[in-house]
This record gives C-alpha cells, structure tokens and sequence, in this order.
C-alpha cells in the first residue's frame, strides 16, 4: 500500500514536470516566432524611413565621367532646393554655359528633368563643340553659318576655323525651318514677328526674305519649337548680329546687287525620340559631326558661296569708292558762290 502511494507521487510529480517543460517550450517557440515577425516589421519601417527621407532630399550629381547627369525632380520645394545648391556649386557664367549645353534659356531651366553637365566646365562652350575646330573645305570662304537640326546647334566658320558655336531652338515638327544653302539678307535690332505682333525679336538678321526666316533671340525650352526661325540666346544673337554681312541692294532696293553671309540649314530632328544631347552622357562624342558628313554636305556649294563672296566684295568696294567720290563734291556745293 505504501509502495503504491509513493509511486502515484511520482508519476504525479513527472506529469506536472513535463507539463512545464511543455509550456516552457510553447512559450519558447512564440517568442522565436515573435521575434522572426518583429524584425519583418522593422525592416518594413527602415525601408519606408529611408524612402521618405530619400524623397525629401535633392538628388546627387550621377557622376559618369566627362558628362554627368543631374536629375530634377517633379516636386517644386525639391527643384527649388535643387536651384539652390546649383547657383552654389556653379557661378553665373557655368550656369548659363550648362543650360546652353541643354538647349536652355535661364527662362526654360526646369522644362528638363535631368541636366547634362559637364564634369569640367568650359563657359566658351567649345570643349563641348559638336562641330569640327577645323574644315579645309571652307578654307576660301571668309565668313560661314552652319544650323544642325539633329541636335540643334548652330557653327561659325572663318576661313576654315570654327570660331563659335551655341544652343538654338528650329522650327517645330509643323513649322520646320528650310533646309539648304541661302545668304544673310537685312538685319534689324527689334523685329516684330509677322505670326504675332506681340513677339518681339531682338537682333533679328534675315535669311528668307520671302518665308520670313531669320535668326533672333527668343526662348530656348530645349526642343525645336519655332514657327521657322532660328532661336538664339541673347548673347549668341548679338554675336551673329555683328559677324554676319547683309545683302547690297541696287539704290531703291528694287534688286539685290550682292549676297550676304552663307548660311546652311541640314538633317533632320528626330520628333519624340531621346533629346540627342542626352546621349553624352554614355558616350561624350555622341553629338559629334565628322569631317566627312561636313564635307559631304559642304563641297556641292563651296564654288557658289566663293563667288557671292567674290561678288560682294567687288561691290562693296565699288560703293565705297562711290561714296568717297561723292564727298568733294558735297562739299563743293556747301562752297559760297563767287
């Protein structure tokens, strides 16, 4: 009887044993449990954490070599602080030297939404020169104008030496510019378009007389977007203003007697595709126009361009002799009468 007392104790004793190594178990296994859940949940807050601040701070230059990418965003407080560590990093003139990179005008600076700015920066923009420093071909010709629709830029020649070379905005897909070979014609400080006559156009010089085509200073939103003419910035457009020659017209006006500066206007824009200056970012010579396609392009109207040049200097020379003749004899009617 005692035998079978004591034996019922100890099973009894097991059983609640075993029944806290269960529960001890049980509660192991929720925490491992809870654990494992927790962390998930962590991780969950530091991603959305690292994304809000993320978002809340401008985006860093993506350095890629000679051309990096600087990438604005939608957000107007995110631009403007973009702006502002911009105006910080790079004074007035880079400033204006990396928008004229982009086809931009100060007006137009956030139409992008990534920069392409160049890892050294050359405000004469002509590291950056799309067209060859030097063409043989135009050896003879004094003075050159060269408009690139693909990638919306414009080249000066002197005899040979690309001697600037800057942003321009063409004619829009509805209203594209002329292609081929024409000459300078009148200039003006301040056109009035015949589109509008609210557009003022500063330092208009005049290659289609008839379509009305020129080159001026007007917006540059980084696309062609013109009714024609050739946009320019102020600065460009007060350049070409003084460098170009005009026609000479007969007295009266009624008939040209002489041509002015050639001017060439070729290719083709690609409408909705990728902004060709976007690609410098993967290969800085992407915008590059060989020597090859200028000559190709250029030697069918080297012979035409030579003898205009030749005929407008012979013209010009006889006014100015005309002109010089006709001095002492103004002065000689301005002489009393004996």
């Amino acid at each position: 009887m005692k035998k079978s007392f004591l034996y019922a104790c100890f099973c009894a004793a097991l059983m609640v044993s075993c029944k806290k190594e269960i529960e001890k178990i049980s509660d192991t296994l929720k925490d491992t449990v809870s654990s494992s859940e927790n962390p998930v949940a962590e991780k969950d807050s530091v991603k959305k954490d690292s994304v809000a601040k993320k978002e809340s701070m401008p985006p860093a230059m993506q350095e890629n070599g000679f051309y990096n990418a600087l990438v604005l965003p939608k957000d107007k407080k995110l631009r403007d602080s973009v702006y502002a560590e911009f105006s910080k990093k790079y004074n007035e003139r880079e400033r204006y030297a990396i928008l004229a990179l982009n086809r931009l005008d100060s007006k137009n600076k956030w139409n992008a939404d990534t920069l392409v700015v160049p890892a050294k920066i050359d405000t004469t923009l002509m590291a950056y020169s799309p067209f060859p420093m030097q063409l043989d071909v135009l050896s003879g010709v004094k003075k050159f104008v060269i408009f690139s629709y693909p990638i919306q830029a414009y080249g000066v020649y002197s005899n040979g030496s690309l001697v600037k070379w800057g942003p321009t905005s063409m004619g829009k897909k509805s209203a594209q510019t002329t292609r081929g070979l024409t000459f300078a014609n009148w200039k003006k400080k301040l056109s009035i378009s015949t589109v509008s006559s609210e557009w003022k156009l500063p330092y208009n010089f005049n290659i289609h007389n008839i379509g009305g085509i020129g080159w001026h200073q007007y917006d540059l939103p980084g696309y062609p977007a013109s009714h024609s003419c050739l946009r320019l910035l102020m600065k460009d457009a007060q350049w070409l203003y003084s460098y170009a020659d005009t026609w000479i017209l007969n007295p009266g006006g009624a008939t040209t007697k002489a041509k002015g500066t050639p001017v060439m206007v070729f290719g083709d824009y690609k409408w909705g595709g990728r902004k060709p200056w976007r690609k410098l970012l993967e290969d800085p010579n992407a915008n590059n126009i060989s020597v090859e396609e200028m000559n190709r392009l250029l030697e069918p109207n080297v012979e035409k361009m030579i003898k205009e040049q030749d005929n407008r200097d012979r013209v010009a020379d006889s006014v100015k002799t005309a002109k010089a003749m006709a001095v002492p004899a103004e002065k000689q009617e301005e002489l009393p009468a004996n």
